[in-house]
């Protein structure tokens, strides 16, 4: 996480909080340091999760959110995601729900949550994909691979 993330952040949300923006004034709080915003911070651990957009239909929810610790600037965070339960939603989706853990490079757990997502039974055709390959595909590998 950079500063210029942070910076960046604060300018697209208008979160200019001083524990983010204003070195001084964090040198005081509790951390004494500046802090990465939350929300930044769920952001970037769940960009890091590998997304097929041929079966995402939606961004389901997110429950059980929590910062365990603080990210400061200059950390380094990495994403470990667990697949808990699986559900039928309605006849073209399901919900796909994980524990997602984003961890710095300290190997400390500063997020976690339970993030769900619709996800649809079969895939999306690809945007100019011919039929005849489409169904060749879907013989060799599966309907739903």
């Amino acid at each position: 996480m950079t500063e210029t993330d942070v910076v960046n952040f604060c300018m697209l949300t208008g979160n200019w909080l001083e524990l983010h923006s204003n070195i001084e004034h964090a040198k005081e709080a509790i951390y004494g340091q500046r802090l990465v915003q939350g929300s930044l911070v769920f952001s970037i651990v769940n960009a890091m999760i590998p997304f097929d957009s041929s079966v995402l239909a939606a961004f389901y929810g997110c429950d059980k959110l929590r910062f365990l610790r603080p990210t400061f600037i200059n950390d380094t965070l990495w994403a470990r995601v667990e697949i808990v339960n699986l559900k039928d939603h309605d006849e073209k989706h399901g919900v796909v729900t994980s524990k997602l853990e984003g961890i710095n490079q300290r190997d400390e757990t500063v997020l976690r949550c339970e993030f769900s997502l619709l996800i649809r039974k079969t895939r999306l055709g690809r945007p100019g994909e011919p039929a005849k390959i489409r169904a060749a595909h879907d013989k060799t590998h599966g309907e739903n691979a």
